[in-house]
């Protein structure tokens, strides 16, 4: 037995060195002194595409309906999405979009010809949603608006007589046209995009050949002196770098921004992408390591336009993000319902820090989507509402809209590592807002542990800090018709002692807090 005690005591010691080392606070500092590029508002954009129960049911009710509304859309989903100040709104697609006739969708509702959504579950498109509806909506939410234009089976007349319809001031035949529908002065509109996944469902182009389209159908999307919209081009998706590359080199004239997408699968496969509950762990770390993932491809798409756009004119609207799984069951697949739980409340704070950082790029990102539909803020059935984890997110960030970002030091964080993947356990992202205040957002990422932390400002101590906290005991927690609030932020405070502020952040959860230093 003897012999076995040097052993045992050496096993002893190094489990209580790692247990020593486990407890070691993450060392956080905001550094105050140099200040970065303003996050843009449009960051934490919406998307609303004619999709499944996107818009009807979920948005439009109707005019006659007995669940209340104003002129057709429903008062509780619009009171909700208010509250977050939608700073943009995207619509009406998505795949949608290059098949959507804008014609359709004026005039007398009873009037506009019914047409298949052949891209979304093969249901009739009743047109009831149009231009005058979506701008009505546009109008009661305060937001934005950004229209992308059927490239894909219209044609560039088409595109701009929509255009004109919108914005035109004098007395034209298309402006008397939207005067006899309803609107006497034209409409604000601050982006128009100029097709949409041009390399898939818009057209199945190359690059080169959609940047010959591009140049085209722009020069023709002309609007009045004072509105005229920022142009975006259709740009690629996931790791390809070839759409940016060729059309931030090819194009010099009249584009304001390229699109990306890229969409969070637990299992990266397109066939059976992974339950939006029920999952096991290995699920959650694969979903949340695919923001640290963009953040690698952003950093590229950056030198290539810092290269053939040195001036630094062209942005990166990330104008589709978030998590996709497998349809709800007994669901029609076309429709993309899924479920909404911490992991995704988690999964959008990580994709917010990722956009942070890099703001002097990325001026508008935009989640799919808002209402019903893939990571939706909001769920309904009939008349019933809830708000989803992801809605909770959101809100915990509104101080970040225009605020100026600010550079976070960190020190002693430890990997979460799962099978064959190993993310950082903490992400931080913080920014002077425009307000003034100190502003700090955090994420543990380890659903097992929690983190001991210590923050300073610009290497001094910190007196306090006050705010929210999101967390849940199960990682696929979520919130249900007949239980709205099991995710919900929480008031969060912690004081300096000794002069030293030391706090805890939770196992899986999303912090938000104002910093007094």
């Amino acid at each position: 037995m003897k012999h076995l005690l040097p052993a045992l005591s050496f096993a002893l010691a190094t489990m209580m060195s790692l247990a020593a080392r486990a407890a070691e606070p993450v060392k956080i500092d905001i550094q105050v002194d140099k200040p970065g590029p303003v996050i843009a508002r449009q960051i934490y954009g919406q998307f609303a595409e004619h999709l499944g129960a996107g818009i009807y049911g979920g948005l439009w009710v109707g005019l006659d309906a007995k669940t209340p509304n104003v002129r057709g859309w429903r008062s509780d989903v619009v009171g909700a999405l208010k509250a977050l100040k939608v700073p943009v709104l995207r619509w009406p697609g998505g795949c949608f979009a290059d098949e959507y006739h804008w014609r359709d969708g004026i005039g007398p509702q009873g009037q506009r010809p019914p047409r298949v959504n052949t891209s979304w579950g093969g249901v009739i498109e009743p047109n009831a949603v149009g231009t005058h509806e979506f701008m009505d909506l546009a109008e009661q939410l305060g937001t934005e608006v950004y229209i992308n234009a059927n490239l894909g089976s219209g044609t560039v007349q088409e595109m701009a007589e929509w255009l004109e319809y919108l914005t035109a001031e004098g007395d034209t035949a298309l402006a008397r046209q939207r005067r006899a529908n309803g609107r006497e002065q034209p409409w604000k509109v601050q982006y128009w995009g100029i097709g949409n996944e041009s390399w898939g469902c818009g057209g199945h182009m190359k690059p080169t050949y959609y940047a010959d389209l591009y140049k085209h159908w722009s020069t023709f999307a002309k609007a009045p002196r004072g509105n005229r919209p920022k142009l975006v081009a259709s740009g690629g998706q996931e790791l390809e770098l070839n759409w940016v590359e060729t059309l931030s080199a090819e194009i010099k004239q009249r584009m304001d921004a390229v699109t990306h997408h890229q969409y969070s699968l637990p299992t990266r496969d397109w066939k059976k992408k992974g339950s939006a509950v029920a999952f096991p762990e290995s699920e959650w770390i694969s979903t949340l390591a695919v923001p640290q993932v963009i953040d690698g491809y952003l950093a590229k798409h950056r030198e290539i336009l810092d290269r053939n756009d040195p001036a630094k004119k062209l942005a990166i609207y990330f104008d589709e993000w978030g998590s996709w799984y497998d349809p709800e069951p007994g669901t029609d697949p076309g429709f993309l319902v899924q479920r909404n739980t911490l992991r995704d409340a988690v999964l959008a704070a990580l994709h917010f820090h990722v956009f942070h950082r890099h703001a002097e790029r990325v001026k508008m990102a935009n989640i799919a989507q808002m209402v019903n539909v893939l990571q939706a803020l909001v769920i309904t059935d009939k008349e019933r509402m809830v708000l989803t984890p992801t809605y909770h997110s959101f809100a915990m960030h509104l101080p970040f809209m225009d605020a100026t970002s600010l550079p976070v030091q960190l020190a002693g964080v430890p990997n979460y590592s799962l099978g064959q993947h190993s993310i950082p356990a903490l992400s931080a992202s913080a920014a002077k807002g425009a307000n003034g205040k100190l502003l700090l957002s955090l994420t543990n990422t380890n659903p097992n542990q929690d983190l001991p932390l210590q923050l300073a400002v610009g290497g001094k101590g910190v007196r306090a800090v006050s705010g929210q906290l999101l967390t849940a005991a199960a990682m696929d927690a979520e919130n249900r018709f007949d239980a709205p609030e099991r995710v919900k932020p929480q008031p969060f405070q912690a004081q300096a002692k000794d002069g030293r502020l030391a706090l805890t952040l939770p196992a899986k959860s999303v912090l938000v807090v104002e910093v007094q230093p």
